[in-house]
């Protein structure tokens, strides 16, 4: 900020003018960094000279403006220091009067006594507002609320006590505590006082127990309430009570779910705001620019900070930050907002509330209007380093449509209420009259929907279901209004009108009692239009989607969604997150899965749209199960009592898909577990440990499974032990094991835990691999496995399955593993865990198959998945298709299968 007159602040010319020590004092205290140790000196050398400590407070209060002024507008302090500066000294005001006027109480009645706890109580004074934020302006007031811990009575000692309730106790400290900052003397005021946040406002008691406090935030908190507690910070009281009020607070402003209702929320609080602005503004023309509650103004930008905060915060502690300017910041580096934007938004905070400042040096008054005559706007516009009122005015109006712009982003109704009303009343109509069915088949054939009678009796019914009748009036009418925008969308992004519109009312029905998920896609056109697309390319999606509607979040955004995977901060954001809830078993598990479905979902999004193959999304499946297998297993770990160390030696070895990395959006996880520890505690410490991953993975939460686990692949299988010492595992492989048990190995790897377990299994592994193995037996016992799986899997049909069928995957598959076992001995590169494909490409450049069939069957192998991953994206199990479409394939397949066993 340039360098403006000092002398333009009335405010400092007069206060620094009726006492000639006081621009010396001004001086000297500018070149201290001012805090709560500088502020109790001074207060000190004030007190020690007699002068009462209110009297001494507002001396100090006029000292810290002016210093404050002087820095300002010398070019020598910019926003932070101001504010953090005047939060600072609004703390330290309110704890040094409240220990004063605690203590005359005490002496008058004697020490309020919790009757629960039988201890001592404090006064909780809640900093609300711009105070709760760290960001108080110079001439503000302060918004407080008084919160006492438990009822009681007052401990008197002397007969001169008088005793009182603790209620009274701490209503009448309250008052003593707003009298000794906001009384006017001839030193003026420390602070203004409002105590209009308080529960039941004016008309509530001035002090609240912590049991008052919460009965009325659950049965009477009103929404904009949570707005204004999002910045309640308490300024005093004892820890443990602090604590508890948190507790009571916490979910009464952050749902544990995403809370797009939010959004309406404050857009009707900002809708009151600005027709009071208006009403202000009618009265006094000449008093049109409130930087504060006028258009693009200061309460836009900390309304735009603070929905993201009420919708996510439930979820992401980090957005719980009180302070406008940190959440900001934060909402960049979540990307939640671009970048750019946030930038421009603090430029914008910046320049509002630096002018908001220099309104308030005027005169030391609450204002946040520009001034009413010409030569006080010039003024201020100089304060700004503006040559004149018009330039200040072009850069106000220019950062208020920046920020009109970004707040009507997101606040801006798509659809008036009497629009929304009108579409719900003629739906409401036409669902509930007597030729409902002939009337909706008739719209829909205006929309070219393929078989618009079963679309008909299909709206019917879902609208006629119990669940939907039994919604509030406000819900159904959403979720007309929304069907009545889906319906056009079907006939546009899908041929399967009839198909898609089951799915579409399927998953509309089981979020119907979420009133923040319908809020959610009535805020964002784009969102159900994505759905509406997802589900139609695929009913497993659709599926998916209506298990988990939580991941509704993850399509609003394009950057995120599209994006490719970052597996370094997905842990890093993951553990965060397990870190904030300790020992919170229920909650850890749920954020595992809230994180795993958040990024399938934007795989799936990806997938859908062509933008990956099914290798490239079969590793990033893969390497998304490795990093929760991880977390998982280290989240167990440091809940196990008496563990005899900070790090478990300890590994998950994966097998089958995962092992080779062409895991499937549903595919269950073959794990194994190995440890290597002499401790005598180990065995039961790891079986425990494996034991409550399997529980930790598999269960049924609110937030659905994480992956099934299958374990049969141990040493000795069903029978064996669940977790095995990497000896005894070498010992079963190279003694005892199945030769199935070593076609296994063939896609086997590390998967999470201890790396040097993990370099063990590998050195076993590809020992085993590389035996000398006698090659009649060796085609024997894999022809006889293969048998078995063929008669396992019969199929009736006369479509070819892709997987189980004679010249399919599992043909491939058992070629490819008979090729590792027989030549590994010769051929170590074999043992590599590459995956199918490229071990046949392996093979054919090695001369053990012919070159061009290697190629042919790696193509088909390619073909097969692909296929196969289409039909269980349709949610079909067998993955069945016309035996004309895959004859270059099976017959490429059955030939290699012919040379390879005879």
């Amino acid at each position: 900020m340039p360098q403006s007159d000092i002398s333009a602040s009335r405010f400092y010319t007069r206060w620094i003018n009726a006492d000639a020590s006081r621009a010396q004092k001004v001086a000297e205290t500018g070149r201290l960094s001012l805090n709560a140790e500088v502020f109790a000196r001074i207060l000190q050398e004030e007190t020690a000279a007699g002068t009462a400590l209110p009297a001494a407070m507002r001396r100090l209060r006029n000292l810290v403006i002016c210093t404050l002024i002087r820095r300002d507008l010398s070019g020598h302090a910019d926003l932070a220091e101001v504010l953090d500066t005047m939060t600072a000294f609004g703390d330290f005001a309110v704890q040094q009067q409240l220990a004063a006027v605690t203590a005359d109480m005490i002496a008058l009645h004697g020490t309020p006594i919790g009757a629960e706890s039988g201890r001592p109580q404090e006064m909780i004074v809640l900093g609300m507002g711009k105070l709760g934020g760290g960001e108080l302006n110079v001439s503000s007031d302060i918004d407080l609320i008084f919160v006492y811990p438990e009822d009681g009575e007052t401990a008197t000692t002397s007969p001169e006590q008088k005793q009182l309730s603790n209620h009274e106790f701490f209503v009448r400290t309250g008052r003593k505590l707003i009298a000794a900052l906001s009384e006017i003397t001839e030193d003026g005021f420390t602070f203004r006082v409002d105590m209009a946040l308080r529960p039941n406002g004016a008309s509530g008691p001035l002090a609240a127990s912590l049991n008052m406090v919460e009965e009325y935030l659950i049965v009477q908190g009103r929404e904009w309430e949570r707005y204004a507690w999002v910045k309640a910070r308490a300024l005093t009281g004892h820890p443990d009570d602090i604590a508890a009020l948190d507790q009571i607070v916490r979910p009464f402003v952050y749902r544990r779910y995403l809370d797009y209702g939010s959004i309406d929320a404050i857009r009707n609080m900002h809708a009151q705001i600005r027709a009071e602005v208006a009403r202000q503004e009618a009265r006094h023309p000449d008093r049109s620019n409130n930087v504060k509650l006028g258009r693009g103004g200061i309460r836009e930008i900390e309304f735009i900070a603070q929905v993201f905060q009420l919708i996510r915060g439930g979820r992401d502690a980090v957005l719980r930050d009180r302070s406008t300017r940190h959440t900001l910041r934060t909402l960049a580096e979540k990307q939640l907002l671009k970048p750019e934007i946030v930038d421009q938004l603090l430029d914008a905070y910046t320049f509002l509330r630096n002018l908001e400042h220099r309104l308030q040096y005027l005169d030391d008054a609450q204002t946040h209007t520009l001034p009413a005559n010409e030569d006080d706007r010039l003024t201020v516009a100089r304060m700004m380093g503006y040559a004149d009122t018009a330039a200040l005015l072009a850069t106000l109006e220019e950062q208020r449509a920046l920020v009109a712009l970004q707040f009507d982003e997101i606040f801006d109704d798509r659809k008036s209420e009497q629009q929304q009303a009108e579409v719900s009343a003629e739906l409401h109509a036409v669902l509930s009259a007597s030729d409902s069915e002939e009337a909706i088949a008739a719209f829909l054939q205006t929309l070219a929907f393929d078989h618009p009678e079963e679309a008909a009796r299909r709206m019917l019914a879902t609208w006629h279901s119990p669940r939907l009748q039994s919604l509030p009036e406000a819900s159904r009418n959403k979720l007309v209004a929304l069907v009545n925008a889906a319906l056009p969308l079907i006939a546009k992004v899908t041929q399967t009108h009839a198909a898609t519109l089951g799915r579409m009312l399927d998953f509309l029905e089981a979020i119907a009692r979420r009133a923040a998920y319908l809020a959610l896609l009535t805020e964002y056109p784009h969102a159900l239009e994505r759905v509406i697309r997802m589900i139609a390319a695929s009913n497993w999606a659709a599926t998916y989607l209506t298990r988990h509607p939580l991941l509704l979040d993850e399509l609003l955004d394009d950057r995120t969604l599209k994006a490719a995977p970052d597996w370094g901060a997905f842990v890093q954001n993951c553990q965060r997150q397990l870190d904030e809830v300790p020992g919170d078993t229920e909650r850890q598990m749920d954020i595992l899965r809230e994180m795993h479905h958040a990024q399938l979902i934007r795989l799936l999004a990806q997938d859908l749209v062509g933008d990956l193959t099914v290798e490239r999304l079969a590793d990033h499946l893969s390497d998304l199960a490795d990093r929760l297998v991880a977390l998982t297993m280290n989240a167990i770990w440091k809940m196990l009592p008496n563990r005899h160390r900070d790090v478990p030696q300890f590994a998950v070895i994966a097998f089958g898909k995962l092992g080779g990395k062409e895991l499937g959006y549903a595919s269950d996880l073959d794990v194994i577990f190995l440890y290597d520890d002499d401790h005598p505690d180990a065995p039961a410490l790891y079986a425990k440990l494996a034991q409550r991953f399997i529980t930790w993975m598999t269960s049924h939460t609110p937030a659905g499974i994480l992956f099934d686990i299958d374990t049969a692949l141990r040493p000795d299988g069903a029978s064996g032990l669940l977790v095995t010492t990497v000896a005894s595992f070498e010992k079963y492989e190279t003694q005892s094991a199945w030769l199935w048990e070593h076609q296994a190995l063939t896609r086997a790897r590390f998967c999470a835990g201890d790396t040097h377990i993990g370099e063990r299994f590998e050195s076993i592994r590809e020992k085993v691999l590389c035996q000398s193995r006698d090659d009649g037996k060796l085609k024997q016992d894999i022809l006889e496995m293969r048998k078995k799986m063929h008669d396992a899997h019969p199929n009736r049909t006369q479509l070819f399955d892709l997987k189980h069928d004679a010249g399919g995957m599992i043909d491939i598959e058992f070629i490819v593993q008979y090729l590792v076992l027989r030549h590994a001995a010769d051929q170590p590169r074999l043992t590599g865990d590459i995956g199918n494909i490229a071990l046949l490409k392996l093979c054919g450049e090695l001369g053990l198959i012919a070159r061009d069939l290697s190629e042919q069957c790696a193509d088909a192998y390619r073909t097969f998945r692909r296929m196969q991953h289409h039909i269980r994206l349709q949610g079909e199990e067998r993955a069945r298709v016309d035996k004309d479409k895959v004859v270059a394939e099976t017959g490429a397949v059955t030939t290699l299968w012919q040379q390879v066993f005879g």
